[in-house]
């Protein structure tokens, strides 16, 4: 049965004096996740790559891929989960006091722990106590959890709106905690399952990264077996598992500015400590000039430029893309986690780019492991902008979405690193005594073509008019008569 809404006592309103927004928190949470998420991949770009006829690069990767990229890009999905999870948890939760404070910190504590339980279950793949570790965290962070949410609901004036006039804050509270609980239920499992079976309990953890939509298409085969589940009570906007749940878009900034921010970083670190010659190797092989002994490293200082000049434009894409999205959904939340994750494998593309000799086949294979790694990092984003128009009425601005007048200029602006990349790839395959020159080429040319690409998307755009539709005046002109720049039919047929 509803239950009515707890009126606001006197020693409610006391209490509302202890409290405070939880901007800061959020803020102080989203920058602790996101060091944790990007800084796996300091293993993997430090692991030495020996050059010789018998041992490629490619091999040396496959090692790679088994154990400290794999860790790398699990432990970063794993700790977005969590990420994810502390967001739905605050959109409920509008404001903090000393206590939930204590709790978020108990939370994160756990949460930045991670990264070393998965390294144990990586390096000690037959060894159950990596698991046990990673499944203790994962369960204990479930109850802080629960337990905040107890809190919470128990202090209504720390709610949502929405949930502070509702009639049914006990359905609230028992489904967000009945959520809560999933992960950490099948943690326990998991644990169970490595005294018998180890190889299942690593399932079941893959499993957590995608329970959502696993849920979700269970519900669906559920619906169409024995038809429509009734509704809820109110309209449940959290902890609902549908991909068009709506995510907080300026903690999805925040956490993506730190990855780049922090990739960034990464970079330069590399450059100090690497780069910085011995005062007697100056003074004995170069006479004292230190002019000459930096000229040696000259290769790194390149590498880093253009690697720093690929973040910097892959995060002003981000930004762009961000600037012109109205709401952030669970599945575009997704595929920007997945878009990140590559994002910090830049460190390691910067790392192969330098550290082999010129025409060699191992320089060859580390220029396209970069190409891939720059391009999918930029595919996750054109995905992203895909499937807001899919549903753009609620999640874009009007003059970005189809047809719209800045349509164009903004798919050529997130098609561009992939395609470049793509490009890249391939002249390196065909040219491959060329791949170092033609990957710093596309370095230097990408900012430069950033700079003129409203001017090329117009050329672009006139020279498709004057092939395909040569007798159709120009749609931008016959806008401006009607006054209507919001609707441009040529460019959605071009699109």
């Amino acid at each position: 049965l509803p239950q009515p809404v707890e009126s606001v006592g006197p020693s409610d309103r006391e209490a509302h004096s202890g409290t405070q927004s939880s901007h800061r928190l959020l803020a102080y949470s989203d920058a602790l996740i996101s060091i944790i998420a990007t800084v796996m991949i300091l293993p993997v770009a430090h692991t030495k790559v020996e050059d010789n006829e018998v041992q490629f690069l490619r091999q040396s990767v496959q090692l790679l891929l088994t154990t400290k990229i794999a860790v790398y890009l699990m432990t970063f999905l794993i700790v977005s989960v969590a990420w994810a999870a502390h967001i739905r948890l605050f959109q409920v939760i509008v404001r903090i006091d000393d206590c939930l404070a204590l709790l978020n910190l108990a939370c994160m504590m756990l949460i930045t722990f991670l990264p070393y339980t998965f390294s144990l279950m990586a390096t000690f793949t037959e060894n159950v106590l990596g698991i046990l570790l990673f499944c203790g965290c994962v369960m204990v962070i479930g109850v802080i959890q629960s337990l905040i949410v107890l809190y919470a609901f128990s202090r209504p004036f720390l709610l949502n709106e929405q949930i502070q006039i509702s009639e049914n804050q006990n359905y609230y509270k028992h489904h967000i905690l009945q959520v809560i609980m999933r992960v950490p239920i099948m943690c326990f499992f998991a644990s169970i399952f490595s005294f018998i079976f180890f190889q299942l309990s690593y399932v079941l953890l893959a499993i957590i990264i995608f329970l959502p939509y696993i849920s979700q298409c269970l519900k669906w085969c559920r619906s169409k077996a024995i038809g429509q589940v009734e509704d809820t009570p109110d309209s449940m906007l959290f902890y609902t598992y549908l991909p068009n749940e709506p995510l907080s878009k300026d903690r999805v900034e925040a956490f993506s500015d730190g990855v780049y921010a922090i990739v960034a970083t990464l970079l330069i670190l590399d450059i100090c400590e690497d780069n910085v010659p011995d005062p007697t190797v100056v003074q004995k092989q170069f006479g004292g000039s230190l002019i000459a002994a930096l000229q040696v490293y000259g290769p790194e200082y390149l590498a880093y430029f253009g690697s720093f000049a690929t973040v910097g434009l892959l995060w002003f894409v981000h930004h762009s893309l961000f600037l012109h999205v109205t709401k952030t959904t669970r599945f575009m939340g997704l595929l920007n986690t997945f878009s990140l994750a590559f994002v910090g494998g830049l460190p390691l593309a910067y790392q192969l780019t330098h550290e082999f000799p010129r025409n060699s086949r191992n320089e060859l294979e580390a220029i396209q492991i970069s190409c891939v790694i720059v391009f999918f990092a930029g595919i996750f984003q054109l995905a992203i902008w895909v499937v807001a128009l899919y549903n753009q009425q609620e999640t874009l601005h009007p003059y970005v979405r189809y047809g719209g007048r800045e349509h164009e200029f903004m798919l050529a602006k997130l098609a561009l690193y992939p395609c470049v990349a793509l490009g890249t790839f391939f002249l390196t395959c065909i040219l491959s005594k060329f791949s170092a020159p033609i990957f710093h080429l596309m370095e230097i040319t990408v900012p430069f073509a950033f700079l003129v690409l409203r001017i090329l998307v117009r050329i672009g755009l006139a020279l498709l008019r004057l092939i395909f539709c040569p007798d159709r005046p120009d749609p931008r002109t016959v806008v401006e008569e009607e006054g209507d720049e919001t609707r441009v039919p040529f460019n959605a047929l071009v699109t």
